[in-house]
């Protein structure tokens, strides 16, 4: 039997012990799912509606069972309070256009035709959720898979076993059936091979390049859509016009906040070279007044990384940035053992060269360069495997505009960053992968369009 273990980033203890389904165990909870899946479409909209609401609901009254967990887990600090705010904002919004987006498309209803376009769920929707946001990620599948009479089953990330469980008892005690919302621990073999026999109708997977490329070799030749959202190595531009006290403040909290480990925080930055000096030099100011610690202790500000090998993988990146040339702006913090707890750091001096300009670092660092221009700065923004966002700050918004027109992003934003809009496709480009959450786009995600086209008389 394979065990999967949560070790707590706080002191490296195993926190979560859980047995993994074995195949068969596994089949049959899917099958079961699929069993309850017509009765649960049958349901008027409505109705699915407020029970997913509901369960918002109950996750609302436990908030600190919410930091509690996520501190715990993946090293959040208490002190942010959990998702709770953006958890709720989707899963309403969501809610709020789920009527109007899942109406028939009626192209004619005629003495002599009835043409229209209706929506129809997948059927069982399996959602692998990671664990660096790993409620408000969660929600953006399972709100709209449920209200649009899907059933879900849940692969929550190992770094937060605790957060699928959670969601599973908030959803069943709302009044979703069991066999409706499932969560699951699996692992990667079950999975894919689980993917490969056909066993879900739609794969939403939201974690690492290799991640999505293992569903999508699973999922090859089984017609079963997937829908990625992967790795981002997100670029802020600020551009000679800038506020650049709040470039400063937005830039900076979209690259340290929750350890860095955001998918759409900032990794890189290119700032108009009369604006250079003075950005390096507030921005180090800034993020100086960092405390890095426990996240159980409502003083500190930045926690650990989710795990020991993931701050070793950014302290590689920036040793060789150092050998390469580049320039650091940061002391260690106290805090910083060596280990899951990393000290953030400001370098200088990097070019396109160096891997932490190149590939996702998923950590408290970034790297700032001096540009000349918009042509250079777009040219250097585009200069990535990733597409994920991208961030302009500037005064202009047309020149926004026309910047936005040619840069390869899923997402871009003006004088904001590392937010996710529910009204809007959550997407990407390039090895971000090609997934549709939220806004209308997500509901169609999740579900396929299916033509009626009667001759009357």
């Amino acid at each position: 039997m394979t065990t999967l273990e949560c070790i707590s980033p706080i002191d490296g203890t195993v926190l979560v012990r859980r047995p993994a389904l074995a195949p068969d165990a596994a089949a049959a909870t899917v099958a079961r799912a699929r069993a309850a899946q017509p009765a649960w479409a049958a349901r008027p909209l409505a109705e699915r509606v407020a029970l997913v609401l509901k369960a918002v609901e109950i996750i609302g009254t436990q908030t600190d069972r919410m930091a509690d967990e996520l501190a715990r887990q993946m090293g959040r600090p208490i002190r942010y309070g959990g998702e709770f705010g953006g958890f709720e904002e989707r899963a309403k919004y969501m809610a709020s256009i789920a009527d109007s987006t899942l109406a028939p498309m009626v192209i004619e209803d005629s003495a002599a035709f009835t043409r229209k376009i209706v929506r129809e769920p997948h059927g069982v929707v399996l959602v692998v959720a990671p664990w660096n946001y790993p409620y408000m990620t969660a929600i953006n599948t399972i709100a709209p898979a449920l209200m649009a009479g899907n059933v879900v089953v849940l692969k929550h990330a190992t770094q937060t076993l605790l957060v699928g469980e959670h969601l599973a008892e908030a959803f069943h005690a709302a009044g979703v059936p069991e066999d409706v919302f499932v969560n699951v621990v699996l692992d990667h073999d079950t999975t894919s091979g689980l993917i490969a026999a056909r066993a879900f109708d739609f794969v939403n997977f939201t974690g690492s390049v290799g991640g999505g490329r293992a569903m999508e070799r699973a999922a090859a030749g089984t017609f079963t859509p997937v829908g990625t959202e992967l790795g981002g190595k997100d670029p802020g531009y600020v551009r000679a016009d800038a506020d650049l006290d709040a470039a400063v403040e937005g830039l900076m909290d979209g690259a340290m906040f929750n350890s860095g480990q955001c998918c759409c925080g900032i990794e890189r930055i290119y700032v108009h070279e009369s604006l250079f000096d003075a950005f390096v030099e507030k921005c180090t100011a800034l993020v100086k007044s960092h405390k890095l610690g426990n996240p159980l202790d409502p003083e500190n500000t930045i926690g650990p990384m989710a795990h020991a090998r993931f701050a070793a993988t950014v302290r590689a990146q920036i040793a060789d940035a150092v050998a390469a040339g580049a320039t650091t702006h940061l002391d260690p913090l106290d805090g910083d053992d060596g280990g899951a707890y990393l000290s953030p750091q400001i370098l200088t001096g990097v070019t396109h060269d160096m891997e932490i300009m190149r590939e996702e670092s998923f950590g408290p660092v970034v790297g700032i360069m001096p540009v000349a221009n918009d042509d250079e700065a777009i040219a250097l923004m585009n200069d990535c495997q990733y597409g994920l966002t991208a961030a302009i700050y500037t005064g202009d918004a047309e020149a926004a505009g026309g910047i936005a027109d040619r840069l390869q992003s899923g997402t871009v934003f003006m004088n904001r960053c590392d937010y996710l809009d529910p009204a809007l496709c959550w997407t990407g480009c390039k090895d971000t992968g090609h997934g549709a959450g939220l806004s209308v786009l997500g509901f169609h995600a999740l579900t396929r369009p299916k033509s009626i086209h009667f001759r009357k008389g």
